[in-house]
C-alpha cells in the first residue's frame, strides 16, 4: 500500500531535504499544555486532556488550495512543500493507527474554515486543529518559519502518551512517507514498553 501512495501522489524529485537543525530537541517528556484547539469536527480540543492510550499530531506548514498559488518560492524551502500527500499518507493508514491505539489529529496555523475544505476535499476521517494564535506553538517552543511576513510550522510530528511527548519525528522528509514511518516507529514501541 505505502508503494502505491507514493504513485498516486509523488513529490517533486528535487525537493530539499530539511536537516535536524535541533529545533525539536527540547520536546521529548515535554508535559502537553492545557490549550483548546477548534476543530474541523466543529468541536473543541483541550491537548492536554487527551484521554486515547497515545496520540499522533502531525504538525504541518500548509496545504494548499486548488487554483491558488503557493507561497513564492515554496518548493525550495526544506520542508515546506508536500503537505497534502503527507495528510493523504494518514488518511490511508488511519485505520491502522487506530488498531496501535493511536488517535490522529492534523495540526496546522491556518484557520478551521481553511481547514474545513482540504478536510472536506480529502475525505478525511480524523480532525485538523487550528493554532491559527501559535498558543500551542508557542507553548511547546515549536520550530517555525516564515515566508513572505508568515509565520508557518515546521513539519513534525508528535507522539503523546500520559500527557507528554513520547517522541518526535523531526525533521519529517519525505511527506509522503511519513505515515509509515510513525507506523513502523508504533510496532516498534508497543503500549507495554517503557514510556520514556
Amino acid at each position: 500500500m505505502a508503494a502505491q501512495q507514493q504513485v498516486d501522489f509523488p513529490l517533486p524529485p528535487d525537493l530539499p531535504e530539511p536537516v535536524d537543525d535541533g529545533a525539536a530537541d527540547h520536546l521529548p517528556g515535554m508535559p502537553i499544555p492545557h490549550i483548546a484547539l477548534r476543530s474541523t469536527g466543529g468541536r473543541i480540543v483541550d491537548l492536554g486532556a487527551l484521554s486515547a492510550p497515545r496520540t499522533l499530531i502531525y504538525c504541518y506548514p500548509m496545504t494548499g488550495v486548488p487554483n491558488q498559488p503557493l507561497p513564492q518560492g515554496w518548493d525550495r524551502i526544506p520542508g515546506a512543500r508536500g503537505c497534502t500527500p503527507q495528510t493523504r499518507g494518514f488518511r490511508d493508514h488511519y485505520e491502522q493507527l487506530k488498531h496501535l491505539n493511536a488517535e490522529v489529529f492534523g495540526l496546522s496555523t491556518q484557520t478551521t474554515e481553511y481547514q474545513q475544505e482540504m478536510a472536506a476535499r480529502l475525505q478525511l476521517p480524523f480532525e485538523v486543529l487550528s493554532d491559527s494564535d501559535f498558543r500551542f506553538a508557542n507553548a511547546l517552543g515549536l520550530p517555525t518559519f516564515t515566508v513572505e511576513g508568515t509565520r508557518f510550522l515546521k513539519r513534525l510530528t508528535l507522539m503523546v502518551r500520559d500527557s507528554r511527548v513520547e517522541h518526535v519525528f523531526y525533521p519529517v522528509f519525505p511527506p509522503n512517507q511519513s505515515a509509515d514511518q510513525v507506523l513502523r516507529w508504533l510496532e516498534a514501541h508497543p503500549l507495554g514498553a517503557s514510556r520514556w
